[in-house]
């Protein structure tokens, strides 16, 4: 039998619990190099790898690393359930990626489907976890892992958490390069969506910088559509994985951070929320023991974000019900 959360190791002078963590989709090219970055936390007690072909080759790699977290693998269409018995963090980069010319929209049919199947074997197998999705469009993926928990009895609003790190670290870069200041010290937060013009940096709000209208405009436009840099700089070969692997990652630790009692944990997330007028949102968000411990407004706007956030709001609600009207069927929005 496994254990949740019960590997106590000693980090310094402090006892830690180690938690279980499942990445499901662990041997694509967002999937492997997350796994890489997510063995070799100290807080990781068992790393769980999931995916329908590749995944023992996987294992076997990334076990000769030597990091605590013991690796063991699953692999075949519809055996997820196996690799989530006693897990406490699910991540979830699944899914097929982004090519020239497609939208994280046009991904929806595809993945819209695996997302909703990963979710029935979360809901009935570690439905106390919880969950990071990654998997795109993450505007409406939210909300149909969200809504298949629900049908099980199993939601727990405070678990569920739409990965936009991504959207964070690229601000953080583009603007450090703008200011010519140190990326380690450069705070950006985030807000709105994972997707285009949903995504919206607050720039108005970072301390000490200054940027012209020209820049605001081409940093807004770079941090929204950094995904289309790269698959177009990939010509074809791939989407935005290393990126994407690092900022999950990242996000993964804030998580694993908090459940081991660790506070004053903010980072941006896209969760239910009632900060503005769409059901999903990201803003910053403080974790604790229990995920969403508080979830923060996004302060002062500039009269241009506010602009971009009064267009985006419909766009967060439409996406939503897709994912819903996904799960339930025409019913959900007669409701």
């Amino acid at each position: 039998m496994m254990f949740s959360r019960l590997a106590q190791r000693t980090v310094g002078t402090h006892a830690r619990y180690a938690s279980n963590v499942a990445v499901l989709g662990a041997a694509g090219g967002i999937g492997q190099p997350m796994s890489l970055l997510i063995k070799q936390s100290p807080l990781v007690n068992e790393l769980s790898l999931y995916d329908v072909v590749n995944t023992p080759g996987v294992a076997a790699d990334l076990s000769h690393c030597s990091t605590p977290a013991t690796v063991r693998s699953t692999v075949g269409m519809g055996n997820a359930a196996e690799a989530l018995e006693g897990m406490d963090v699910v991540v979830i980069p699944a899914g097929v990626p982004r090519k020239p010319g497609m939208t994280r929209d046009d991904l929806f049919n595809t993945n819209a489907s695996i997302v909703q199947s990963l979710a029935e074997a979360c809901a009935t197998t570690c439905p106390n976890a919880c969950f990071l999705i990654i998997a795109n469009p993450v505007n409406s993926t939210v909300p149909i892992f969200a809504e298949t928990l629900k049908k099980h009895g199993v939601y727990d609003k405070n678990k569920l958490f739409g990965v936009t790190t991504l959207d964070v670290v690229r601000a953080k870069t583009f603007v450090a390069e703008n200011q010519g200041g140190d990326v380690l010290n450069t705070d950006v937060d985030v807000i709105g969506g994972h997707a285009g013009t949903t995504i919206l940096p607050l720039l108005s709000q970072i301390e000490g910088a200054s940027f012209s209208q020209d820049d605001i405009d081409k940093l807004t436009h770079r941090i929204m559509f950094g995904g289309d840099e790269v698959v177009q700089a990939k010509d074809g070969a791939g989407s935005a994985t290393l990126s994407m692997a690092y900022a999950g990652a990242h996000f993964t630790f804030k998580v694993l951070e908090a459940l081991n009692g660790a506070t004053g944990i903010t980072e941006c997330a896209f969760v239910e929320s009632d900060v503005t007028d769409a059901p999903y949102f990201s803003s910053p968000v403080t974790l604790g023991k229990n995920g969403v411990e508080t979830i923060h407004g996004y302060g002062t706007l500039s009269p241009f974000e506010q602009d971009v956030l009064d267009k985006a709001v419909p766009d967060l609600i439409a996406q939503a019900e897709k994912g819903v009207k996904f799960v339930h069927g025409d019913e959900a929005m007669a409701a």
